[in-house]
This record gives structure tokens, sequence and C-alpha cells, in this order.
């Protein structure tokens, strides 16, 4: 088997872990990196030869991008508190109580090698962290403030690492310098990130052209990613940047075809680099196995001491810090969404699983200092990296679900229903609200303006039946069971459409371009 094969075999994992995933319940992550070891233990399976230099580049900022747009700046700002305690706080806090356990129990391991391997175990992955919340269907508040402590411990995470491994590479360290590189790093990313979001905005608007337009979002994150890094600035945090400000401001409301086929497009880029990246994490099993030849005993007891670290340091502070977050949350009039209970706060700390970032930054130690000689203990730095990495994945990935159902922390089903309705019935009044205005300076038949009432009534109710069910139940109940009556018919007719289009591209001098462009109107037709 050869480096391509491989990768179509990954793919082809990435697709079957989601379904897979749904019927045992388990994170499709967890299922790709058990499929990635798998693979490394079959002898015919090559070592995977990717550059360490080319896979945060690569993989990063897809994810970060896809991942944005599943969240929104007004919501980051809303868990600002929680979000730097957990993004921030926390991974300055894992990166110390790492560096002085490794430094105590690895002999000659250097203080900068020490922070080093610190700073890139202490950041959860923000992949394995949204799927698992997705999966699982925990409460919304949890689901931000994980989707926000991932997105934004990276930044925090990869610029420490690249303090501790420019100390160790020179030999010299100062603290003046690494805080001024650090602010400047985050100066740098955000505005590359607002500079080429709006760009990218403007540039969107000139093509006009659904796939054309998607086509320029696939590249937007990498170019935001490579040229806050050649400007010495944090690519993570470009990219962060320049997908919150697209998620605000790139699309028409009005816009249906770019909105749908975006949103496709991007869960499909989204499913494939995620288990490619966790199956490459299992096939690291290679390399890690054949690093701890003769030593596994003591190196399998740093790796435990570290893992052992990281897990309680996130169990310690999060305790404390969720108790004095809901007594400033309880003095304060803010829309700010916390665990509100023991059993919420101790699912989060179960969910603190590492993933692609830590594996990245473990490879791409260098292999040797300024002055040529090896990097110091870089093998062992790798091998407790991965022991961290699989540990928590594997072992808290799997176990999640059983915690999740023992202590019965479910997402607020009630709450979000209430939402939609709401939702559903703002979508109506907007929609009488301009027929209103339309009405006053057109003339508008009696019947016809009775039908556009009631459409706009029906927009409501085909968001959520529900809506206004306290008012006129009976005769909502009728209108509803007409509706789903017309829909079904409506819904039968445009099949029929489909088929009747679809039939003519076989038949002789047919057009498939015309044929593919009817059809696509006929699809979004019948979306409405």
């Amino acid at each position: 088997m050869d480096q391509l094969a491989l990768l179509f075999l990954l793919l082809l994992g990435a697709v079957l872990s989601v379904p897979l995933g749904d019927r045992l319940k388990l994170p499709a992550p967890v299922l790709m990196t058990l499929l990635g070891i798998v693979l490394a233990l079959i002898q015919a399976v090559p070592n995977v030869d990717i550059d360490p230099d080319l896979i945060l580049p690569l993989v990063l900022p897809p994810l970060l991008y896809a991942a944005v747009h599943r969240t929104s700046w007004r919501q980051f700002a809303a868990n600002k508190r929680p979000i730097f305690l957990l993004a921030v706080a926390l991974v300055f806090v894992t990166t110390a109580a790492v560096a002085f356990v490794a430094n105590a129990v690895v002999p000659g391991l250097p203080i900068a090698g020490a922070v080093a391997l610190g700073a890139l175990v202490a950041p959860p992955d923000p992949v394995a962290a949204t799927a698992v919340a997705g999966q699982l269907g925990l409460p919304r508040r949890m689901v931000s403030i994980l989707e926000g402590e991932g997105l934004f411990n990276d930044v925090t995470a990869i610029v420490l690492y690249h303090v501790a491994i420019a100390a160790a590479v020179s030999g010299t360290f100062s603290l003046p310098r690494a805080a001024m590189e650090l602010v400047l790093s985050a100066v740098v990313a955000v505005a590359v990130g607002l500079g080429l979001g709006w760009a990218a905005n403007k540039l969107m608007g000139y093509l006009g052209d659904a796939t054309l337009q998607i086509g320029l979002t696939l590249l937007i994150p990498y170019a935001s990613y490579v040229l806050a890094e050649e400007l010495k600035g944090s690519g993570v945090l470009a990219v962060l940047t320049t997908a919150l400000f697209l998620a605000e401001h790139a699309f028409d409301a009005d816009d249906v075809l770019t909105r749908l086929t975006g949103r496709a497009f991007w869960d499909v880029v989204d499913t494939l680099v995620t288990g490619v990246a966790f199956g490459l994490i299992g096939l690291e099993v290679h390399n890690v196995v054949r690093t701890a030849q003769g030593r596994w005993g003591e190196m399998l007891g740093w790796a435990a001491a570290v893992v052992a670290v990281v897990i309680v340091v996130r169990l310690l502070w999060l305790l404390p810090m969720t108790w004095v977050t809901r007594r400033l949350h309880a003095r304060r009039d803010v829309e700010e969404e916390i665990p509100v209970s023991w059993r919420e706060t101790v699912v989060m700390w179960w969910s603190g699983m590492r993933g692609v970032a830590s594996v990245a930054l473990a490879l791409a130690i260098p292999l040797t200092m300024d002055d040529g000689s090896p990097f110091a203990d870089r093998d062992e730095i790798v091998f407790i990296a991965f022991g961290v990495i699989m540990a928590t994945l594997v072992l808290q990935g799997l176990s999640l679900p059983w915690l999740v159902k023992k202590l019965k922390v479910r997402a607020d089903t009630e709450a979000e229903q209430e939402y939609e309705k709401e939702l559903a019935l703002r979508a109506a009044k907007a929609a009488k609200r301009r027929f209103k205005e339309i009405e006053e300076v057109e003339e508008l038949p009696e019947e016809v303006a009775e039908q556009m009432l009631r459409r706009a009534y029906d927009i409501g109710l085909r968001i959520n039946p529900e809506m206004g069910a306290e008012e006129r139940r009976e005769s909502q109940a009728k209108r509803y069971k007409r509706i789903k009556r017309i829909r079904r018919i409506q819904a039968e007719m445009m099949s029929a459409a489909r088929h009747e289009v679809l039939a003519a591209r076989s038949e002789p001098g047919a057009d498939p371009e015309v044929v593919d462009r009817v059809l696509r109107q006929l699809d979004v037709r019948s979306l409405r």
C-alpha cells in the first residue's frame, strides 16, 4: 500500500465513521483515531510521510473556519469571561504544571523543553470537543463554552510553544521580549484577519456566482493563516478573526443558493479533513512505538504522570472557576452561558480531549539546536505528548457518552423549542409588516391580499407548527393539516417535474448544461 492509497482509505473511513458513530453513540474523531491505530499495527501499511511543518497549515485553517461558522461573534462576546478562563488562563496554568512535573520526572529534560511539552498538551482539541458536544446532545451553554475554549486555546498554546522552542534552540530567553512577541503576534493576526475578511467580503460581491464564492471561501482560511505567519503573527487567530468577520457580513439574506450550497460544501470539507486528521493521529503510533523500544516501563511512567497532571489540573481549575463565574454572573445583569450544576462541570472537565494541534506541534519540534547539536530529549517529549493525546482522546472520548448518560446532562429542549417558536413568530410578523408596506403603495385585489396574509402566517407555521398554539388551537390544527397536505402534493408535483427534466438528459441532442440549470432552479424552488 502506498501513501495515496492510505489517504483514500482514511477519506473513506472519515465518511463511514459518521453514521457508525451515530449508531454506536461515539464521536467520529475517536473512531477515526482507533482506525488509525489499527492501520498502524498492520505491516503492509506504510509510515506516514508528511512534513510536520505542513500539518498545522493544511489541517487547522479549514477546521477552524468551519467551526466558527457554527457560532457567532456575539456568542463569543457574551461568554468572554468563561472562555478567557478556559482558553487563556487554564492553558497557562496547565503549561506551568506540566512543565514542572516533566522537568522533575524526566532526567535531564531542560526547562524550555518542558515548557514546550506543557504548551503542546495544554489545549483541548476544538474539533473533538465540538464533535462530542454536538453528538451527545449537551446543553447549548456548555457547547458554546467548549467551542469557544477549543477555538481560542490554540492561539495561546501555539504562541507559548513557539516562545519555548525559540528559547530551547537558541539557549537564551527574555521575558519582556517574549511578552512583546505575544502582543505583536495577536495585533498582526487581528489586523490580517480583519483586512482579509473585508477584502473577501467585497470580492464575493464582485464574483456573484455561488460556485465561485464558495471556492473563494476555501482559499480564504489558508490565505489568512499563511499571510499572518509570514508577518510573524498568529495564523490561528487570523483565521478565527477572518471567519468571524465573514460569518457576520458575508452573505446576503436573500442569497439562498449560496447559503445552502456553502453549508453543504463546508459540511463535506469538515467531515473529510477531520477524519483524515484524527486518522493520522492513530497512524503515528508507528513512530511512537519505535521511540520507546527498550524503555517502555520508564517512558510510560513519564507519560502517565503528565496525563494525570493534565486531567487533574483541569478539574481543580474548573471547580473553583465555575463557582466564581456563577457568583459574578448572579451579581451582574449579563447574558452569559455557564455550567449550572456540578454535573455539567464534571462533563466539561471530561471533555478536555487533546488532538490535532497537539500532534502537529509535537511533530514540529526541531531535530537540532542552533549550534547543530540534537534537540535535547525530543524523542521523550514526542512520546509523552502522544501518550497524553491517546489517553485523553481514546479514554475520555469512549467513556464520555457513558458519563453524560450517568449524570443525566441533557440539552434543555423545551427552551430551544420556545426560542424556535419565538423566531417563527418574528419571521411571520416581519413578512406581514412587509406586506402592509407593499399594500400601501400598490392596489391589490381582495382575494390576493387575503392569500398573501395567509402565506405570511404560513411562513412561521412551516418553521414551527406549534407557533401560537395557545390561540385558536383547533383552527390552527386544521390549517396545519391542510398545509401539510398542500406541501405533500406540491412535493409530488415538483418531484414529477424533476424526474421529467432529468429524463431529458438522456435524450438525443440534449444540452446537459441547460438541463442542470433548470434542475437547479427546481431544486431551489423545492426548498422554499
